[in-house]
């Protein structure tokens, strides 16, 4: 159904990951190697959208700015970050010259969230002569709200919706048009040394426009911006061999945290398939405790603290300010700011990625139990010394006390299915990581809690799990409790402290995952055929588990087949760094985009990797692995060493992520 008039439209479907992302930390747009922003939701990632043509190429909207074709010449588009920052070049190579697009989100690093966000969009020429266009089509509330078009003098523009405004400003040199659809446009061709500013600026609704742009003020905004990231990257303690890629990883878990709140969201998109023209579409804009807890733990072990810091206190008040309805201490879920409504939408007017519905906003599975959130959200609590002070303490013990009476409860587990709670053994692991953390707190800090309790609980987990998620005949750790079905969430359990990587038990069901779950690298989550979800369709293999299959095979010690892991994961990436959540069977990238879960894992697992690297050559003797196997290949048949001691317990709890 057509509710509003068509966007033009900007072309086919670009491959979901043909895009780089900058933000200012309250918001963020995807901007593709052909310079058009395909989307950006405002004023708070979890609004709803003003572009979003990666949802529907003619409905959703979309800001294009581009060296267009001329004479039936093709250009040559490239796509980069400024090392170590958030500012995106798209560079245009035709017969006629060289250009270049730089876009860039200047940063609101304070607790103040506001209305106003700016896109600054810089179109210049740096040898020969080049045409750029411009076209500026929003669709307001993800294309179900019509706008209209106020165009001052030539520069300036304001584009209104039912609660916000959009501003659009430009240089000197540069005339503003409006077309048939009361969207803007304009046309520019630029010679060597010149250049030509479009300022995009939401507002809330009739505030006043803000100031049209210089070109000598918008040089120093790129510069206090460029800055900006390099100060915050300065504190980065990793030195290892693939800084490129943790760096850019880091940067782009900062940039999907919410500022005023300290709490990042899972990815900055909704609908995104996990497999072409299927139903598995879901809405990753909000902040699940268990992934924010391992992103916030991935930029703890970089040195970054004070978002640790931020998100503990977010977590905190989410614990104090009471739980679910039926009495959890928390929900799996919430907005950024803490609104814990998430009701789930369809949008049927919106077409979806490559025909892909239906398109969801809001998530229906804030209301399922996963018990398995206690773990991380302990584990995240009881990282830093705030955890001693009174109210930190008091939220951790309360989580644990109801713990002890819900942990050994079906629930819907860590991957989120819809085909009813199981056993699962990932959730068991969990709870035990809850126990474990908060008993090693109370000890630290000399805090009151019911210890006896506590360590009755923890005791009983690890039976549960030692005797009924064990598979005799599979010799592995299974799902849950009433299958054969391997999960690769449980590649945790060294990490969390559960098990040694050397135990046998653990080697053998690292083995089975290596036959089941492994291909050239990649690895699924579980197999949905053995194991139904509740979900039609397949997906693709789960990034996050595959850093993880990385990690667990370093700290097994299996090097080589480790780093050679690794390195063709890293060929997945995207142009400019980024991943989506999975990789589809021909080399895609699926899923939403940019995900959380995808970088915090690059980063754990880089960390590992150099470690296990840096102490296998401080033993040469060892032929460069202490547990040889071939790349990609484990050898079944090899023996396996002695167990070592279990190493106490204390390393970042882990978890993945689901079908939302």
């Amino acid at each position: 159904m057509d509710r509003l008039p068509p966007s033009a439209d900007p072309g086919p479907y670009p491959p979901i990951a043909d895009h780089g992302m900058v933000g200012d930390l309250q918001t963020a747009a995807l901007v593709s190697s052909a310079g058009t922003v395909d989307w950006w939701c405002a004023p708070r990632f979890d609004s709803p959208s003003l572009f979003a043509a990666l949802l529907d190429r003619r409905r959703g909207g979309h800001c294009r700015l581009t060296a267009h074709r001329t004479g039936g010449n093709g250009v040559r588009a490239r796509q980069l970050y400024l090392s170590d920052t958030a500012v995106l070049i798209t560079r245009f190579m035709g017969p006629g010259g060289v250009g270049e697009v730089a876009d860039l989100m200047p940063p609101l690093d304070g607790p103040d969230p506001t209305d106003r966000h700016t896109l600054i969009r810089i179109a210049r020429v740096v040898r020969g002569s080049l045409p750029f266009a411009f076209d500026c089509r929003p669709r307001f509330d993800y294309g179900r709200a019509p706008h209209t078009l106020r165009l001052g003098d030539d520069r300036t523009a304001v584009l209104r919706g039912p609660d916000l405004d959009l501003h659009v400003r430009t240089t000197p040199g540069v005339r503003l048009r409006a077309d048939g659809d009361d969207d803007v446009t304009a046309r520019v061709t630029l010679s060597a040394g010149e250049a030509a500013v479009f300022v995009l600026t939401t507002t809330a609704s009739g505030a006043p426009a803000p100031p049209a742009p210089t070109l000598p003020g918008i040089a120093d905004t790129v510069e206090d911006c460029r800055r900006f990231w390099l100060d915050w990257l300065r504190p980065c303690t990793y030195r290892g061999r693939w800084q490129d890629m943790v760096n850019r990883s880091a940067i782009t878990l900062k940039v999907l945290t919410y500022a005023p709140s300290g709490a990042p969201v899972a990815a900055l998109t909704t609908g995104l398939p996990e497999q072409i023209g299927g139903e598995r579409n879901w809405d990753y804009r909000y902040t699940w405790v268990r992934d924010a807890s391992l992103s916030v733990r991935a930029l703890v072990e970089l040195g970054f603290e004070s978002e640790a810091y931020a998100f503990r206190r977010w977590l905190r008040d989410r614990v104090e300010a009471g739980g679910t309805a039926t009495g959890d201490p928390l929900q799996i879920m919430y907005r950024v700011d803490g609104d814990p409504r998430l009701t789930e939408e369809e949008l049927p007017h919106l077409e979806g990625y490559r025909g892909s519905r239906p398109v969801r906003a809001g998530n229906a599975a804030a209301d399922q139990l996963q018990l398995d959130i206690y773990g991380e959200a302990s584990d995240a609590l009881s990282v830093g010394g705030d955890i001693g002070a009174i109210r930190g303490w008091r939220a951790l013990s309360g989580v644990l006390d109801w713990l002890a009476g819900n942990w050994d409860r079906p629930d819907e587990g860590i991957w989120e299915t819809r085909g009813g709670r199981r056993d699962f053994t990932y959730s068991r692991l969990m709870s035990w990581v809850a126990f474990d953390r908060g008993i090693r707190a109370a000890t630290r800090y000399a805090r009151p809690g019911d210890l006896g309790r506590w360590s009755e609980a923890r005791d009983a987990v690890f039976r549960q799990i030692t005797e009924r998620g064990w598979h005799e005949g599979r010799k592995a750790f299974v799902q849950h409790f009433d299958t054969d079905v391997l999960d690769a969430s449980l590649l945790l359990m060294p990490r969390v402290g559960f098990l040694s990587p050397h135990d046998p038990d653990w080697v053998s069901t690292l083995d089975a995952m290596d036959r089941e779950l492994v291909s050239d690298s990649l690895v699924h989550r579980y197999d949905p055929a053995a194991s139904p979800d509740g979900l039609r369709g397949s997906e693709g293999t789960f990034n996050l588990c595959s850093f993880l299959y990385v990690e667990a095979l370093a700290r097994t010690g299996r090097l080589h087949q480790a780093r050679h892991a690794f390195d063709k994961m890293l060929t997945y990436a995207n142009h400019v760094g980024l991943f989506a959540e999975e990789i589809g069977p021909s080399g895609e990238q699926l899923g939403n985009f940019p995900q959380a879960f995808t970088h915090l894992s690059l980063i754990t697992a880089a960390m590992a990797l150099d470690e296990e690297l840096g102490r296998d050559r401080a033993h040469p003797d060892t032929g460069g692995t202490r547990h040889p196997a071939s790349h990609g290949v484990n050898p079944p048949s090899e023996p396996q060493p002695e167990p070592e001691p279990e190493p106490e317990a204390g390393g970042g709890a882990g978890a993945g992520d689901g079908p939302r």
